[in-house]
């Protein structure tokens, strides 16, 4: 199994190998271009986001600046709005489903390392893959950390840290993110 692989299953693997450092590099300049467009120049940009994205639906708007690893580790949904700023270090997969709403400045990250010292070799990283839901709003600032899945219909509350699974159908914020209540339909 080669170091791509391996970084998308979640084991351990060498960040630095120089076929992964080609898909970085191709990923940066895509974003680079990406972020320098024209704001109306819509067709461009989304021809720019469809190379970049492993999968991406219709009707799509991401405000730059934009900046991804890969590009290629994420399956984006249809109807996605995400607003400036917006970071996804897709090391490991990422997939968003449809109708979601990402604020200002959040960030999704895939990447982790090894806690023991003794066991963090340099360059030794592994994968958690991040999963949102359908119908899903993030607040300005959210930080949702590897391996955590957001249910359906759900809101993250403006600067909340997810380092846990937050169910369908509930609002939860904080650092780390709680669940305040649930959504009912009123």
């Amino acid at each position: 199994m080669n170091n791509h692989e391996k970084m998308l299953k979640g084991e351990i693997y060498d960040a630095y190998e120089d076929s992964l450092i080609l898909l970085r590099n191709k990923a940066r300049h895509l974003t680079k271009a990406y972020n320098t467009t024209d704001p109306e120049a819509t067709t461009q940009r989304e021809n720019i986001l469809k190379k970049l994205f492993g999968k991406i639906g219709d009707n799509f708007e991401i405000e730059p600046p934009f900046h991804c690893d890969y590009g290629t580790n994420m399956e984006i949904g249809e109807s996605f709005y995400a607003n400036f700023n917006f970071l996804v270090l897709d090391d490991g997969p990422v997939k968003i489903g449809d109708d979601v709403l990402i604020g200002p400045n959040v960030s999704i990250i895939t990447a982790t390392h090894l806690v023991s010292p003794k066991l963090r070799p340099k360059n030794a990283d592994y994968t958690k893959a991040v999963t949102i839901g359908n119908n899903v709003w993030i607040g300005c600032g959210a930080i949702i950390n590897p391996g955590v899945t957001i249910g359906d219909n759900s809101v993250i509350g403006s600067g909340s840290v997810v380092t846990k699974d937050i169910p369908a159908n509930v609002v939860a914020v904080g650092n780390p993110c709680r669940i305040l209540r649930t959504i009912e339909e009123k």
